[in-house]
């Protein structure tokens, strides 16, 4: 069973599943799978979340591929409960803002 982060919302899951089975992935192409109803920004900035905790690699053109990491999340094998928020979340909840 896969452990989530609580950051993580249930695209990012779907994200992955996607980049997955599909391969390396730009955000544009995710959300026209009919099974993601989301739009290329918002899974762009998903996809760059993800990224930042080391679930994805962006391979600089936009495209997302699945690291290690994100394999062996999606497979159950690796928890991202500690997984950190990127850092300018983590500025938000300290600063109260």
């Amino acid at each position: 069973m896969r452990q989530s982060a609580r950051w993580m919302v249930l695209l990012d899951d779907r994200i992955m599943e996607f980049i997955d089975e599909n391969g390396p992935s730009l955000p544009s192409n995710i959300a026209d799978d009919d099974r993601i109803p989301y739009g290329s920004q918002h899974i762009g900035n998903r996809c760059r979340k993800l990224a930042e905790v080391g679930l994805l690699e962006n391979l600089g053109t936009g495209v997302y591929v699945l690291t290690a990491e994100g394999k062996s999340y999606l497979e159950g094998e690796r928890s991202v409960e500690e997984t950190p928020e990127s850092s300018e979340e983590s500025e938000k909840g300290t600063n109260g803002v």
